[in-house]
C-alpha cells in the first residue's frame, strides 16, 4: 500500500450504497476523537475520472465533513484492490465442513481405539468383531452357513427384507 496524501473532502464520492450503512453516533464520536488525538487511520480511495471514490473510510469522512476540514489523510488503490476489498468472502462449503467433521469423528475414534488397546483391551472393534471356530484343530476355519434374521428381528439388508416379505406372505 502507497503512503497517505491528502485528498480534497469536495472531490470524494460516496457511492450510495455505503451511504446507507453511515450511523451518526458513530461520526460524532469520531469526530471528537479527531479533534483530541487527529486522524489516526486514512481513508481508502480509487481514482475515477476527475474525482475520487471512498473504498472505505464513511464515517472518518464524514467525521472530517463535519468538523470543517477541507481535506482529509487517504490512500490511493487501484480499481482492482477496490473490488477486492467489495468482494465478500467466499461461503463456507459445506461439503467441506461434512467432511472435516467425519474425519475430526475418524480421528477421535481411532485415538480411543489406541488407549482402550494401551489398557490391555482389545479394542472397541474387536469385541464386535465374529471369532471364527476351528474345525478339528487344525487351525482352519470352519464355513460357517449364512445366518437367517429371526423372525422378529429387523433385516440388514434389502435381500433379507425380500426373502423375510417373501416367507410372510407379504408384498414388496
Amino acid at each position: 500500500m502507497s503512503a497517505p496524501e491528502s485528498f480534497a473532502i469536495d472531490k470524494i464520492h460516496v457511492p450510495e450504497k455505503k451511504r446507507k450503512a453511515l450511523k451518526q453516533d458513530v461520526v460524532d464520536a469520531l469526530a471528537e476523537s479527531i479533534l483530541e488525538s487527529g486522524q489516526r487511520e486514512p481513508i481508502l480511495v480509487r481514482r475515477d475520472k476527475d474525482h475520487f471514490v471512498l473504498v472505505d473510510g464513511l464515517h472518518r469522512l464524514e467525521a472530517c465533513r463535519a468538523l470543517g476540514e477541507p481535506a482529509i489523510k487517504g490512500v490511493l488503490i487501484s480499481a482492482e484492490e477496490a473490488r477486492q476489498r467489495e468482494l465478500p468472502p467466499p461461503p463456507p462449503d459445506p461439503e467441506r465442513e461434512k467432511m472435516e467433521r467425519l474425519r475430526k469423528l475418524r480421528l477421535e475414534k481411532e485415538e480411543a481405539d489406541k488407549l482402550s488397546a494401551m489398557r490391555g483391551g482389545q479394542g472397541a472393534h474387536a469385541a464386535m468383531r465374529p471369532r471364527a471356530e476351528t474345525a478339528g484343530g487344525s487351525g482352519r476355519t470352519a464355513a460357517t452357513k449364512p445366518t437367517r434374521p429371526a423372525a422378529g428381528a429387523a433385516p440388514k439388508t434389502l435381500s433379507d427384507w425380500i426373502k423375510q416379505q417373501e416367507r410372510s406372505g407379504g408384498r414388496y
